[in-house]
């Protein structure tokens, strides 16, 4: 049998409709999907004719180890499979994309690759704001809370750009990630964290760098959860006359359940 093909998908951060057309017209063509643990699972409806393997990677809980999802993925495909491996957010984006690219470049597996929605960018539309607001920022900086061997990045060098970050995966080390950035920037620095962004789920706290863990955790939120920092977070706080809509709370405000409560 000739050999088939993969398709790298990006799920997007949760709602169907928020998925590509693309990526829709694909999995309507799938033998396979590799379906990864937060996506959402209406997307099956999707993949119809498909054979579902769920291989959930969460992190602090039990996953599927990187290694058997390349060999189911090899394996399918030089049976003569179409091949989706469905990821959460955007594949290229914290997805271990890279692993299984070299995989299958190795392997001389055709590939394609389906950009999604990130969940930074989810948590920022959840928010109302921009991540590269020019008044305030130079750009944004995608990060992971934990290097391979868990050690976590350098936080100076991070504040030093002069960037919004968009922290990944950092719930569990949120007091330490605020403790370190605290020693380069400023207290009142706006901070926010958006859990379930881009979901009907989604919950979000607005705070300062100095009150942010707290807020949060007397909020209740936890993983999956985006945490952002920098001063352009400050446009999702308004003041004075303006009208206060579903973006827009003031500055004392806690955000949650879409922005339709305040306290």
């Amino acid at each position: 049998m000739a050999t088939g093909k993969v398709t790298l998908l990006s799920a997007g951060p949760g709602e169907l409709d928020l998925l590509t057309i693309r990526a829709a017209r694909l999995l309507a063509t799938a033998d396979v999907v590799l379906l990864d643990d937060l996506v959402n699972p209406e997307i099956l409806t999707l993949a119809p004719q498909a054979h579902v393997i769920r291989v959930g990677k969460r992190g602090g809980c039990k996953s599927t180890p990187q290694a058997f999802i390349q060999r189911l993925t090899l394996r399918y495909a030089r049976a003569g499979r179409h091949v989706v491996r469905v990821k959460g957010g955007d594949a290229l984006l914290f997805g271990r994309a890279g692993e299984e690219l070299t995989e299958l470049r190795r392997a001389q597996i055709p590939f394609e690759i389906v950009n999604g929605i990130s969940s930074g960018f989810a948590a920022a539309a959840g928010l109302g704001i921009s991540l590269t607001h020019r008044d305030h920022c130079q750009g944004v900086t995608f990060i992971t809370a934990h290097l391979r061997d868990h050690s976590e990045p350098n936080w100076a060098a991070l504040a030093a750009t002069g960037t919004t970050l968009a922290i990944y995966m950092g719930m569990t080390r949120i007091d330490s990630i605020c403790a370190a950035l605290l020693e380069s920037l400023p207290a009142g620095t706006p901070a926010a964290v958006v859990q379930s962004a881009g979901t009907s789920d989604e919950r979000r706290v607005l705070a300062t760098l100095a009150t942010l863990a707290v807020t949060a955790r007397e909020a209740g939120l936890g993983s999956p959860a985006v945490i952002l920092v920098g001063n352009a977070i400050g446009e999702a706080v308004v003041s004075g006359e303006q009208t206060r809509g579903p973006h827009q709370p003031d500055a004392s405000s806690t955000v949650s359940e879409h922005g339709r409560r305040y306290a």
